[in-house]
């Protein structure tokens, strides 16, 4: 059966993808449809079509499911960044649990998987401690802020976003009046003029201290009255600790500069996950979801079955988080990242938090670990990863397996390439005892997954 562009049809919603868009079929043919439910009756517009799948574009809903809900954000499906904004949040849980159990079992090979209930928030909105919306201008040439809308660099104009803290509105409200005050123009990527590419905002939830930081296309004293705008700013909210500029003068995707030009404050805000503090600045990675992270953490720890006498190991240890966590219940941790800012940060939050049963390595983690136990004999009795997306690296896994800990705690952001590192680490004595989700960033497609392995002696 042959389809044309923009031909419109009725299609039931049977199933979802793993990134969140509905799968219809008609005849056999698979259609891949953002903004629906399953459930749903839908009328939909062809966009392309492949052999044996398309993908359209939903025009209306017919019949909705039990399951849909009606978007609180104005922008939700322009945007796209909230793909499942119009579910039910008891809906979104049981698909982000779905899809780790289908991934391990269709990747990782697993028939028996020990799931435990997925971890959900209370308050799902809100919720993110860091936002990064870039500037620019509309069809009017009205400076404008937002968020990129799906695989384009069409800025959404969205200054409250819901997933965020409330102070953000205020905030881009100060500096785009500012901006049009004094006419400092908004980055133009095509042409690669203007001023202002971004600004990052963030929050310690905890202590409730902001940062800002400005993303410049120049130097800081292109921008005109900047001093002004510091006071603004902190007149606006008195808990503003850091307000700095980041230089980036290339043409470049990547958000944010190496220089940083502090204009206020130590360049730095804090914030506490449980009972472990940690120093932030613009360039930190540090979890977006506070409330989540600690859930995440505690069980990790748990999973990690510590008792105090135990050598661990956290690979991809960014600046720390899981690290000093950990740190609060083993003999030794070490800890290995290839960031050396991140490495930085981590052994001034060690410092900041009195442990001295941590230890940092700048470096990638298949490097460091295999010349750290072969060379000087380290061992481990707990191993901890939380790898980027990609997963770990073989030569990490193999040295993992030549180290032979009791246990392997892995976090992961992709339930896909956990499967992956699941099925070899099986493969190599090392049975899956428990698993569980925890919802780091509701109303999206993301799921964390935590799952403890144990080694077959």
């Amino acid at each position: 059966m042959e389809f044309k562009k923009n031909e419109v049809f009725q299609v039931r919603i049977e199933d979802m993808s793993s990134e969140g868009e509905g799968i219809g079929k008609t005849d056999g043919f698979a259609w891949f449809i953002k903004d629906t439910v399953t459930g749903d009756l839908v009328e939909a517009s062809v966009m392309k079509t492949k052999k044996s799948y398309g993908f359209a574009r939903l025009v209306r809903v017919i019949e909705p499911s039990p399951d849909r809900t009606e978007p609180k954000c104005p922008v939700a499906r322009p945007c796209g960044g909230c793909q499942l904004q119009n579910m039910s949040y008891e809906a979104q849980l049981r698909f982000k649990e779905n899809k780790i159990r289908n991934n391990l079992q269709r990747i990782g090979g697993l028939t028996e998987i020990p799931m435990e209930p997925i971890i959900g928030m209370e308050e799902p909105w809100r919720y993110r401690n860091k936002a990064q919306f870039p500037f620019g201008r509309d069809k009017n040439g009205r400076i404008i802020t937002g968020f990129y809308a799906g695989r384009t660099h069409q800025i959404i104009e969205s200054e409250d976003c819901l997933l965020g803290v409330e102070e953000n509105r205020k905030i881009l409200d100060c500096i785009r009046t500012h901006m049009e005050e004094y006419h400092i123009a908004p980055y133009d990527e095509t042409a690669h003029t203007g001023l202002v590419r971004h600004v990052l905002i963030r929050k310690g939830f905890r202590t409730g201290e902001m940062m800002v930081c400005l993303v410049l296309n120049g130097k800081v004293k292109k921008f005109t009255a900047i001093d002004q705008l510091v006071e603004k700013l902190r007149t606006l909210y008195p808990n503003m600790m850091s307000i700095s500029c980041s230089i980036n003068t290339e043409k470049t995707n990547v958000i944010m500069g190496k220089e940083i030009v502090n204009l206020y404050g130590p360049g730095f805000i804090t914030d506490y996950i449980g009972n472990v503090k940690y120093q932030i600045s613009p360039l930190s990675f540090y979890q977006v979801n506070p409330v989540q992270t600690e859930r995440l953490y505690q069980t990790a720890l748990e999973y990690a079955g510590l008792n105090g006498g135990e050598v661990v190991w956290d690979l991809y240890c960014g600046i720390g988080t899981i690290s000093l966590f950990l740190a609060q219940k083993a003999k030794k941790v070490y800890g290995v990242e290839i960031v050396p800012q991140a490495i930085d940060d981590a052994r001034e939050n060690a410092k900041i938090n009195g442990f001295e049963n941590v230890e940092f390595f700048v470096g990638k983690a298949e490097e460091v670990l295999p010349e750290q136990y072969e060379k000087n004999q380290i061992y481990a009795d707990v191993i901890v990863v939380d790898p980027p997306r990609k997963g770990c690296d073989e030569v990490c896994l193999n040295t993992i397996v030549k180290m032979a800990p009791k246990r392997v705690v892995y976090v992961s952001c992709d339930s896909a390439t956990l499967a992956r590192d699941v099925k070899y680490l099986g493969e190599h004595g090392y049975q899956v005892k428990r698993v569980r989700g925890c919802d780091m960033f509701p109303n999206s497609g993301h799921v964390e997954t935590v799952i403890l392995f144990s080694r077959e002696d």
